[in-house]
């Protein structure tokens, strides 16, 4: 059974940095593409950027392209996402999701497995 398990949300101040991992565990992540999504409340879930795990193959929305990084280490079958320069508006839950297959799409009901989310604040 696949599961994803989030960790390193917090509160920060705007022009600081976060580094979020998600520790994946229960099959082979080889074929799979993962990605990060983010809800703020009152808005519906969005995606913010993805990975592949065989090719590293990266894609981000444009509202965090140049200040969030996703990377993957296969060893330790974790995906990283290093946000910098965070906003008030990057106030979120973030998911980590996983879809047993690539391309990286930005549509949450292709992904397959999620985990329980883990709340960023950024303060002004």
């Amino acid at each position: 059974q696949v599961q994803l398990v989030e960790s390193g949300g917090g509160l920060v101040q705007a022009g600081g940095s976060l580094r979020l991992s998600c520790a994946a565990s229960g099959r082979s992540f080889s074929s799979y593409a993962m990605a990060w999504f983010r809800q703020a409340p009152g808005k519906e879930r969005e995606f913010v950027a993805g990975i592949t795990w065989s090719r590293g193959n990266t894609y981000y929305a444009d509202s965090v392209k140049g200040r969030f990084t996703i990377s993957r280490d296969n060893g330790k079958n974790t995906v990283y996402l290093q946000m910098n320069s965070l906003k008030p508006e990057d106030t979120a839950v973030y998911y980590c999701a996983a879809r047993p297959s690539v391309p990286i799409t930005t549509t949450e009901l292709r992904y397959d497995y999620w985990g329980q989310g883990t709340q960023v604040t950024v303060s002004s």
